[in-house]
């Protein structure tokens, strides 16, 4: 990279953040903006209630008509009063409702929410539903209509019957299990001459208003995901951020979750929930206490005879890798459901390391008992303990290029000419292949070490196992640790500071000065110049990153700083134990010892002489025929 080429890149930077901060609202404008944004949302709401109404009403007046038959099919279970039934065991609390016939309400037992409250309420009547719907040849069955009779009531199984004309039902049956999984199956009886000779598919209809759980809306919504699973395997989501309603998923699936961060709401059907699902995901507004709308629309088995009945299972629970592969073992369906997607362990490569390195070294580190602060900082120097083979090893060519300077400027000084950079290059390749020294080597660990800190940017704010833990001044480490907020949300920043996402920022700078300043070290003519312009670039990333993580868990802020220290304390120790002047009597014994066995170059340093020697034909081409033009 020449000195016009950071110069412009500097430039585009520079214009980038100008124009930004140029075309930033005025408060004027926002003050407009915030009026006309009330003045939709209110209109939007008016809208809403509108159609709300007119669904109510029209619902109503089917219900109405259907009351007055009183030959219909379940004219006795039409009307009621709704009866609160409780499953519990010591994981969950279900709130189930006769009218309808479902769960109403979920309470996660010993997961705090927001407010400090000891249990987490995951939703209520007011958040979520969930109807079963049957085409009859004549009239529609909605479970969400009829009133159920309870029986066989323990804490954990109930029986819901929808009673009938001439002997039929509709059977619900509830068992929930040692842990999160509520087992349901649903069977008709007597009602096989209701529906068409073909009919075999019951439809579903579930919807969630996802509460929001966790401090930080705008962290959380990132990993707030409509998520469901193909039968033939694999697993995919609706967009986090754009507004999907009625997406069609034409592949088959057999499982679909309503997930924020750190809990799911799942729905796993026995055969599955057919091809040509509708799913719908609508991002809530910051301060509304919601994150998603959530919707879908799927089908499952249904058999009218009543010989079979239609199963699924529900998960209501923490997102928990180790605990989710558990209840999948519990399920009596035996699927491969890979319900451990649901913790979001990054792409490919980086989920490869996650599964198989850190979930490991994490089980391993939280087995002993510790404190989640304490194992950032363990599970950080046993990364740098693993990595420090190469982290030396890349160290040890900077120190031999460092010594070997003054030795290259010389070599190469009579190369000063920007057409002479080719032959530069190869004679410092050259005398660098007569010294044993190899500039690549220095690049190894870099492409080691970037995927780990990729893999923890995934691994860290998926980890529930940090939320709600403390360290030092840090109350909760599966979000943001502000030391001041305020109420409106300030451009680019938001509406506080996090003090570790400042400190990684800190040491961001203290280690990158160090970096480029041990590259200054080997850097030769105009290489040494160039490295002045990318000091720049050191300051603006720690600014850019700050924009980036000021929203981000201070537990990945915490674990970031603590890299660059451990990194920065390793490269000041290396420093400090080489002695160069040794360093150098082991690079001229080498050199002396390929000068007396001559070995054939290879490697990077052929490719640039076979280059050089390619220009100068060319070279020699040209000067040829511009001879013959004279």
């Amino acid at each position: 990279m020449d000195k016009n080429t950071i110069i412009g890149f500097v430039l585009i930077a520079a214009l980038l953040i100008g124009f930004s901060w140029y075309t930033q609202p005025s408060e004027e404008d926002i003050a407009k903006q915030r009026m006309q944004d009330s003045i939709t949302a209110l209109a939007k709401k008016k809208a809403e209630e509108s159609r709300n109404a007119e669904a109510q009403a029209s619902n109503q007046n089917a219900q109405n008509n259907v009351n007055a038959d009183t030959t219909a099919v379940f004219y006795k279970s039409l009307s009621g009063k709704a009866q609160n039934i409780i499953l519990k065991n010591s994981k969950l609390e279900l709130t189930l409702s006769t009218k309808g016939g479902t769960v109403e309400k979920a309470v996660i037992k010993d997961f705090k929410d927001n407010k400090g409250n000891k249990d987490l309420t995951l939703f209520d009547s007011k958040d979520q539903s969930l109807k079963f719907m049957l085409e009859g040849k004549e009239t529609n069955i909605i479970t969400s209509d009829l009133y159920f009779t309870p029986s066989n009531i323990t804490d954990s199984t109930v029986t819901m019957t929808a009673v009938g004309s001439n002997g039929r039902s509709l059977v619900m049956n509830y068992k929930l299990g040692k842990n999160y999984l509520l087992h349901f199956s649903l069977k008709a009886n007597g009602m096989s001459g209701l529906f068409s000779p073909n009919y075999n598919k019951l439809d579903i209809e579930w919807t969630d208003h996802c509460r929001q759980q966790e401090k930080g809306f705008t962290f959380e919504n990132r990993y707030a995901s409509l998520t469901y699973h193909f039968t033939d395997g694999g697993t995919d989501y609706i967009s986090e951020t754009s507004e999907k309603v009625d997406e069609k998923i034409e592949d088959a699936i057999d499982w679909v979750a309503f997930k924020n961060q750190f809990f799911s709401a799942v729905m796993i059907a026995k055969d599955d929930l057919g091809t040509n699902s509708l799913m719908t995901s609508i991002p809530q507004e910051k301060g509304s206490g919601y994150l998603k709308q959530y919707g879908a629309k799927v089908k499952t088995s249904f058999d009218p005879t009543g010989n079979n009945s239609t199963e699924l299972e529900f998960y209501y629970g923490p997102n928990d890798f180790r605990l989710l592969q558990k209840i999948e073992k519990e399920s009596t369906f035996n699927k491969d459901l890979e319900l451990h997607r649901l913790v979001y362990l990054g792409w490919p490569l980086f989920r490869i390391i996650n599964r198989w390195f850190t979930l490991y070294v994490f089980d391993w580190l939280t087995g002993l008992n510790i404190n989640m602060g304490i194992f950032l900082i363990l599970i950080t120097l046993l990364l740098k303990v693993i990595t420090y083979p190469l982290v030396k090893k890349s160290y040890m060519s900077s120190a031999k290029m460092r010594v070997l300077k003054p030795k290259l400027e010389e070599a190469t000084k009579q190369y000063n000419k920007p057409e002479d950079q080719m032959q530069k290059q190869q004679a410092m390749m050259a005398l660098y292949a007569k010294y044993g020294v190899s500039p690549l080597s220095g690049c190894l660990p870099m492409l080691i070490q970037m995927p780990i800190w990729i893999a923890m940017f995934n691994f860290v704010p998926n980890a529930i196992q940090l939320r709600g833990e403390s360290f030092l001044w840090i109350s909760d480490l599966s979000t943001y640790d502000p030391i001041i907020e305020w109420h409106n949300n300030i451009w680019l920043i938001g509406d506080h500071l996090s003090l570790t996402c400042i400190l990684f920022c800190v040491a961001n700078v203290l280690y990158s000065i160090m970096t480029i300043r041990q590259q200054k070290d080997q850097m030769v003519g105009a290489q040494a110049e160039q490295m002045k312009m990318m000091q720049w670039m050191t300051y603006l990333m720690p600014v850019m990153f700050f924009f980036m993580f000021n929203d981000y868990s201070s537990g990945l802020n915490f674990y970031y700083f603590v890299s660059l220290f451990f990194s920065a304390a390793i490269m000041w120790t290396l420093r400090k134990t080489t002695n160069d002047e040794k360093l150098l009597s082991i690079l001229e014994a080498r050199y002396q010892e390929n000068k007396n066995n001559p070995k054939k170059i290879s490697g990077l340093a052929a490719r640039l002489e076979a280059m050089q020697k390619q220009a100068e034909e060319l070279k020699r081409q040209r000067e040829a025929q511009d001879k013959m033009r004279k």
